[in-house]
């Protein structure tokens, strides 16, 4: 044998019996619980938290260098009411010894059980761990530095942990400021072994409790983890997280999600790609595609969302919200579609349709800014039939017509004004026909333009009831209050379909309507934008027909009335043609004044006058109702017989009718009246002086 030969061989039984005695010698020379007063300095000295020690300290040396823990308790800082940070009731992990002489790393399992960790932030904003700040962040450096010195990533790469487990942690959030206390319970996390670029199966799992509200939620996660040894490419395969929350708060107070997909992450190629994404819950389900580059910077993404077509009245029954609705095939059939472009600050919708049953809903969103938020939007409905979404129908309805501009302008004034000054936008929405009440209303359009504390909107309508509509309004909340304007028009519109839109009555009058109205107001709330609305309106009825009443049949019976005698009844086939009806208002401060309504018929002809006060809802109106007759065409109207004068008060839920008896006697017997007075005015001349009987006289 070679003299070299045996110097190997000696070398070789050298170190085995070295390790040999080391393997029985170490445990009984060294014990590890003669350290505990060196580790709580050095804990000491670099949190400037007490380590509570319980139990002993367990080593092995042979084939694994291992340590394995009883309990341990890292103190709470200083001003926090619970005793301890975090706890642990006990902790294992060892290296294989051999592999570290060819610098590898092999570590066993690491088992950390029974973690609790108190997180606080008190009254003042300040947590429980601000103080450990800066000595951690000094201390990564250091170790940063060695290992940039050292070869970190070759050290890395030489890495193989055998596998994590973390069993029964908790963790409790207390924030004294928002009064907000989370506690995270049962945390586990479970890991086969872990090795740099190597697929590593890993399942997670833990409850959320929401102690102020109640609510709870339990989340599970199981997914392929895979880290390049340069620890630049991340890649989670095969995720599947389950999700059930439960509270009164939650629609349904249970709801049920998962969500399935891939994600790949490069940092070093700044990527992001998201494949097979599918969210889930109950008969819904989410689809989606993301790919993404120049992710450390602003970030562009690109991607596609789809919403297989689903039953959304069952969804919304499933989540405790049942709808009542007149077809209850409705919303039986809803998908969406959605290609999209955004940055971190941006998202721009630049394909959308959603499909509720039979209507179809397409166009572009664009939001710019998330922090203070621009927004453009251009869609376009086909049709859609809103009776068959509406509750169905009741025998009382206090429905009451409203004007789209007046619409635009309440529902703006329902958002909270803080929003509306923030609000940036400007859009355009077509919906080519809407049913409505079986009433078909055809090329509506609205423009919206909000920005600077202003909101603008310009609305259409080219067949409305057989006519046509235009309006606008402007909402301005830069000030306090905010102030709004309306500009409306109706043209040629049929009163007869208008007014069976929003009653359930027989309709009472019919004819062809046009009618204007410029009005203004302020406030924020119903009851200050009627008290301070002022403007005008204009109105006429063309070819109109009041049906249910006969006016010159009653006008040519008030002399029964007056007589005593009892009135013929009226016929419900009674009606009153009028040629035209028209009238011209004024409002001041919610009052409406009406001074010369004007109704005109072949042989009737009535007048009205007197106030509307929308704020109290009272009526105090005067209608007068005369019948003439032409002696011939070219001659001036004459009045015949008794005017017939109603007078109209009481509340617009109950109105009240009088006839006027008095009014009417005085004007049957006006002519005797004047000539008895001209005999009194004559005498009282004759006795106190000319001239007095003319000044007296201007009374009657």
């Amino acid at each position: 044998m070679s003299k070299t030969i045996k110097i190997t061989l000696s070398i070789c039984a050298g170190f085995v019996v070295l390790l040999v005695t080391a393997i029985i010698v170490v445990p009984m020379v060294v014990n590890p619980n003669d350290y505990k007063p060196q580790i709580q300095t050095a804990v000491k000295g670099a949190l400037g938290r007490d380590l509570t020690i319980d139990g002993d300290f367990s080593m092995s040396v042979f084939p694994w260098i291992g340590l394995s823990t009883g309990r341990l308790a890292l103190g709470n800082a200083e001003g926090f009411p619970e005793p301890y940070f975090a706890e642990i009731n006990q902790a294992d992990i060892r290296v294989k010894l051999l592999p570290l002489i060819s610098k590898k790393v092999e570590i066993s399992r690491i088992v950390l059980n029974g973690l609790q960790l108190n997180l606080t932030k008190n009254k003042q904003g300040v947590t429980n761990w601000q103080d450990m700040g800066a000595k951690k962040q000094a201390q990564t450096t250091d170790v940063k530095q060695q290992a940039t010195t050292q070869g970190g990533e070759s050290m890395l790469a030489a890495l193989a942990i055998g596998g994590v487990a973390i069993e029964n942690a908790n963790i409790q959030w207390h924030d004294v400021q928002q009064d907000k206390k989370i506690q995270i319970k049962d945390f586990f996390l479970s890991s086969d072994q872990l090795e740099l670029g190597k697929q590593v199966p890993v399942n997670l799992g833990f409850n959320v409790i929401d102690q102020k509200s109640g609510m709870t939620q339990q989340l599970k996660l199981a997914t392929d983890l895979m880290v390049d040894s340069n620890v630049q490419q991340f890649q989670l395969h095969n995720i599947k997280l389950q999700s059930i929350s439960e509270g009164e708060s939650i629609p349904g107070n249970k709801l049920e999600a998962g969500l399935a997909g891939n994600i790949d992450i490069d940092l070093a190629a700044e990527t992001l790609s998201i494949t097979g994404l599918q969210l889930s819950s109950g008969n819904l389900l989410l689809q989606g595609e993301v790919s993404g580059s120049k992710i450390k910077q602003a970030g562009e993404y690109k991607g596609r969302l789809n919403v297989p077509e689903f039953n959304l009245k069952k969804q919304l029954d499933v989540l405790g919200n049942k709808l009542s609705m007149q077809d209850s095939a409705a919303l039986n059939k809803v998908a969406a579609h959605l290609d999209f472009e955004a940055t971190n600050t941006s998202i721009d919708v630049n394909k959308l349709q959603l499909t509720i049953d039979e209507s179809v809903l397409q166009g572009h969103v664009k939001v710019s800014n998330f922090q203070t938020p621009t927004t453009i939007l251009n869609l376009s409905l086909d049709h859609i039939d809103l009776d068959r979404y509406m509750a169905p129908k009741s025998k009382k309805s206090d429905s009451k017509p409203v004007s789209p501009a007046a619409v635009a302008a309440a529902g703006a004034t329902l958002l909270p004004v803080d929003m509306l000054r923030k609000l940036n936008l400007d859009g355009v929405i077509k919906i080519q026909t809407l049913n409505i009440n079986n009433v078909d209303i055809k090329g509506i359009q609205l423009d919206l333009d909000a920005g600077n504390g202003v909101l603008k909107t310009s609305q259409t309508i080219s067949s409305l009831y057989q006519g046509s509509y235009k309006g606008s309004s402007v909402v301005n909340v830069r000030g306090k209050t905010p102030v709004i304007s309306l500009n409306e028009k109706l043209s040629n519109v049929q009163m007869e379909p208008l007014l069976k839109n929003w009653q359930t009555e027989d309709v009472k009058m019919t004819g062809q309507l046009n009618a204007t109205a410029k009005l203004n107001t302020r406030g924020n709330s119903v009851k200050a934008i009627k008290s301070a609305l002022s403007g005008n309106i204009s109105f006429k009825l063309n070819d109109g027909v009041v049906k249910g009443i006969n006016i010159q049949k009653i006008i040519d019976n008030t002399k029964a009335l007056i007589d005593g005698a009892p009135l013929p009844t009226d016929n419900k086939n009674d009606e009153s043609v009028f040629k035209a009806i028209s009238g011209t208002g004024s409002i001041r401060n919610g009052v409406l004044s009406n001074n010369d309504l004007r109704a005109i018929s072949s042989r009737v002809r009535v007048n009205g006058q007197g106030t509307v006060n929308l704020v109290a809802e009272k009526l105090d109106y005067t209608i007068n109702g005369r019948v003439v007759k032409k002696t011939a065409e070219d001659q001036p109207e004459q009045i015949k017989g008794l005017p017939l004068i109603v007078d109209i008060g009481g509340t617009f839920k109950q109105p009240s009718y009088t006839v006027d008896i008095a009014s009417m006697l005085l004007e049957k017997n006006k002519a005797k009246i004047n000539e008895k007075a001209d005999e009194v005015l004559k005498k009282l001349d004759e006795k106190i002086g000319p001239g007095v009987g003319d000044l007296i006289k201007g009374f009657f």
